[in-house]
């Protein structure tokens, strides 16, 4: 592997993974012919390797590695008894896991600042990473999203900082440490610290066991930035050896946001250290947990020296990250909004946020069981109190329920059932395919709803087949 040089064929098992389809960018724009696999190939990564003319094989197959690579890069989703893990071995390919390949062709020598945490972490990488860049600090970045400031999920810049998502998840088959001990993080921003990742961790201590990692591992001339709204992050956070900072609205004090004020698709507030304010700033985002992720940057960009006129100007011309709140369309005066959002805190978040973004307007939660922790029944008590948020409800059947055994998956029907008890109405529906969905959706819908869609992966196209179908009935309609 010290050998590579430019040209070398470097292939990634699970290539449209958030993190791999950008890596796969970032080697190709090194010089290096990249290839990649993927069994789960949809928008907006699918589409990101297309027209970085990267070619995709759809499914794993021992002859996608025919030429023998003179690299792979093996993605976290994949398992030991992959056909092309064992083609791999068999052969004798150097491999290293998505993680080692970020330490050696993005990383290297850069002063590393990492976002990590449960919630908000894509949103407040990518703020951060434009920030530093609309003022003129030239970051390398490499984020588990679509940034839309800019081309793709990373960047090479001749600056000191790289700005990374910290993912807490496993390596590799090969290596079931977190990912982000392999980042070599001189500054963190932990955002938040609750239970999720069910297939990796045993309860929260386990997983709270891999943020005391991280932070023990900041050196000394480093920082941490923690929200002190989470116990947990308060109690991973004293673990540092290095100087410790919090945000938020409980104690330890230290940022707060004051004066937080929705405008449409945007949001003010009022940065406060220690009872001091800096002027009003304006944020093109909504909700107060992105207020929070928003104060975050802020903090961290002053610390970096950032002038506070520069850092409000980066906060103001944020287009936010796709898949993020984001605007799908409109169609029949139905305005439909994509969002990742999966774990039931996130969820609550995000129906409050845009709830306050579109006031007076009906809200569709439109929610699918898809990760591996919401398809169990870990949440089955915070899923529908979350939900319950929105006026109107769908849930999806549970993706690929045989993965998961009948007496540790979701029970999808009494989801539907106990937010329409809290209701006191029939507000919540269950319907199993997108395609029902999408006509449940065009049926009942009217102009001035909003429909939120909330899923962490492709949903079968939910997204633009609703717009489709409203499309379609507001023209037969005139």
């Amino acid at each position: 592997m010290n050998d590579l040089t430019k040209g070398a064929h470097i292939h990634l098992i699970a290539v449209c993974g958030v993190g791999m389809a950008p890596l796969a960018g970032l080697l190709k724009s090194q010089g290096y012919r990249v290839s990649g696999s993927d069994q789960n190939v949809y928008p907006p990564m699918s589409t990101y390797l297309s027209d970085l003319g990267i070619d995709v094989e759809i499914g794993y197959a021992a002859e996608h590695l025919a030429d023998k690579p003179d690299l792979v890069v093996v993605g976290n989703a994949v398992s030991r008894n992959n056909p092309e893990v064992e083609e791999m071995l068999r052969v004798g390919a150097p491999y290293i896991s998505f993680p080692q390949a970020l330490g050696r062709f993005l990383i290297g020598a850069k002063r590393s600042l990492v976002v990590t945490g449960t919630h908000g972490k894509t949103t407040t990488s990518a703020l951060m990473a434009w920030i530093l860049a609309r003022a003129g600090r030239e970051p390398s970045f490499f984020i588990g999203g679509m940034p839309r400031n800019f081309a793709g999920g990373f960047q090479e810049g001749s600056g000191d900082w790289v700005v990374l998502e910290g993912d807490e998840y496993d390596t590799a088959f090969f290596d079931k440490g977190p990912k982000f001990l392999h980042y070599k993080a001189e500054k963190v921003v932990l955002t938040s610290v609750e239970f999720d990742h069910a297939d990796i961790y045993r309860d929260l201590e386990h997983l709270k066991s891999s943020f005391r990692r991280l932070t023990e591992a900041i050196p000394a001339n480093g920082s941490l930035l923690v929200c002190n709204e989470y116990a947990s992050a308060r109690e991973v956070a004293a673990a540092a050896r290095c100087p410790v900072v919090f945000y938020g609205d409980k104690e330890p004090g230290g940022w707060q946001a004051r004066n937080i004020r929705a405008d449409g698709a945007a949001t003010w507030f009022e940065p406060v250290y220690n009872g001091r304010a800096d002027d009003p700033v304006k944020v093109t985002l909504i909700g107060r947990h992105n207020v929070m992720n928003a104060l975050a940057v802020y903090a961290t960009a002053k610390e970096l020296g950032l002038a506070p006129a520069a850092i409000r100007d980066g906060m103001a011309t944020f287009a936010g990250v796709r898949r993020r709140q984001e605007l799908k369309g409109e169609a029949g005066g139905v305005s439909v909004i994509d969002d990742f959002a999966h774990h039931p805190t996130a969820i609550e978040e995000t129906i409050e946020g845009v709830k306050k973004a579109y006031p007076g307007r009906r809200l569709w939660g439109i929610f699918e069981p898809r990760s591996n922790t919401s398809r169990r029944r870990i949440f089955a008590h915070e899923f529908p109190r979350a939900l319950a948020l929105a006026d109107r409800v769908v849930v999806a059947g549970v993706y690929l329920p045989e993965k998961i055994p009948v007496e540790d998956r979701l029970p999808a029907e009494e989801v539907v059932a106990e937010i329409n008890r809290l209701a006191g109405n029939s507000k919540a529906a269950l319907i199993q395919e997108p395609d029902a969905i999408a006509r449940y959706i065009a049926d009942n819908a009217s102009a001035g709803d909003v429909v939120l869609v909330m899923s962490n992966g492709g949903f079968g196209g939910v997204q633009e087949k609703i717009l489709k179908l409203l499309q379609e009935k507001h023209s037969s309609l005139n």
